[in-house]
């Protein structure tokens, strides 16, 4: 059975400097991202792109995105699989390519996920579960980019 679940976030511009986008270095790329009953999110753009580098930018959360629904969709395969993870920290690159008309995309996304497993837990399905996870996880299979894992493990010490 299918079942659908609808997502809404308010995204609201913040950089008006007076004279709106009345040119392209006129106006702030600063902008706030929220959602009911969330933290708010101080977003802009790169700081290459003319943004503030204190602000999350849209490719930083696209890499978190990506980590994030790869962590969580690893958890229920380990939980199935019977490895017991304690630690889980994830370090994704991401590979941005613009064109001289300004468009891009990403050609590349590789997450590095560090797992720390519970002594016992087989490795061999540790590994497995990454490749389940990344079969499930809802953001990896809505995106065209090529999604690398590259999982290390360590023993709970």
């Amino acid at each position: 059975m299918v079942s659908h679940h609808e997502y809404s976030v308010d995204i609201v511009w913040t950089g008006n400097r007076g004279t709106g986008t009345s040119g392209y270095r006129s106006y702030g790329r600063d902008l706030r991202v929220s959602a009911v009953d969330k933290h708010e999110i101080a977003g802009s753009a790169d700081r290459t792109f003319h943004g503030d580098a204190d602000r999350w930018n849209p490719e930083e959360l696209f890499l978190t995105a990506l980590a994030q629904c790869h962590m969580l969709s690893y958890f229920h395969a380990a939980v199935s699989a019977g490895v017991v993870v304690t630690g889980y920290r994830d370090t994704p690159v991401g590979t941005l390519i613009v064109n001289p008309d300004g468009s891009g995309s990403f050609r590349e996304v590789t997450l590095r996920p560090h797992v720390t497993l519970a002594r016992g837990s087989d490795r061999g399905a540790a590994r497995k579960a990454h490749d389940e996870a990344h079969r499930l996880c809802f953001i990896a299979n809505s995106v065209s980019v090529p999604v690398t894992i590259e999982p290390e493990f360590a023993d709970e010490q």
